[in-house]
């Protein structure tokens, strides 16, 4: 569905990104991990045209995403749901749902949409009127996830979902995810909680300094000796 063929993105003289590749799945759950600086959410730019890459080519759906424009990726299916949340502050929650459809036409599929987004999310419900800005960290993490589930993507890429929140929250967002997944979206998911992210995907990618150090089925890395303890220890 998405493959990222040796990718390779600069940030002025800095070689943030040099050489990846991997695969995601129709269906799947696939996480990078990875410490802080390592290069995660680079890849998810670079994937959505935040970033213009260096070398390498992104496909998705047999599909060059370098002929798209970062606005344009959306309408074939790609949704991105950036760390820190960044919904828009001013408005409601409502309207930040409908931002999340601005291109489409069928309203009465956005009306269904809408339902199944507030059926997963009754606290965006109950604060449907209230301005985004005044919601807690775990409700903007539930708007930004909503409001790109609006675009009706077929692939969702999280970056660092859990970050900030209480993990009562945080063990609430990943069985979210687990959800959206089983309701027919693909995910590329982005974490630095390697534990939780680990047990909730099919497959993971453990990224260093720019380079796939690791690869493999999830299972077998939360039982790989480097992994437990460079990212499992605590």
């Amino acid at each position: 569905m998405l493959k990222v063929d040796n990718l390779h993105v600069h940030y002025g003289v800095i070689h943030a990104i040099k050489g990846v590749s991997f695969e995601v799945n129709e269906g799947e759950i696939v996480t990078l991990i990875g410490s802080n600086g390592a290069g995660k959410t680079t890849i998810l730019k670079a994937i959505s045209q935040l970033l213009e890459k260096s070398d390498g080519d992104i496909t998705f759906l047999d599909k060059s995403l370098s002929d798209y424009k970062a606005h344009d990726v959306v309408h074939i299916g790609v949704s991105h749901v950036p760390e820190g949340r960044h919904v828009f502050p001013d408005l409601t929650v409502l309207e930040n749902l409908e931002m999340g459809a601005y291109y489409r036409k069928d309203k009465t599929k956005i009306r269904e949409d809408l339902y199944k987004v507030f059926y997963r999310f009754p606290r965006l419900k109950e604060r449907v009127s209230q301005i985004a800005g005044t919601l807690s960290g775990g409700e903007q993490q539930m708007l930004a996830i909503g409001r790109a589930l609006m675009s009706h993507p077929k692939i969702l890429l999280l970056d660092e979902p859990s970050m900030g929140l209480a993990p009562i929250l945080v063990k609430e967002i990943f069985d979210i995810i687990k959800e959206i997944n089983a309701a027919g979206t693909t995910i590329l998911l982005v974490e630095q909680n390697a534990n939780q992210a680990l047990h909730i995907s099919d497959k993971a990618y453990v990224l260093e300094t720019g380079n796939i150090t690791l690869s493999g089925p999830s299972k077998e890395l939360l039982n790989d000796e480097k992994v437990k303890a460079a990212y499992l220890s605590a």
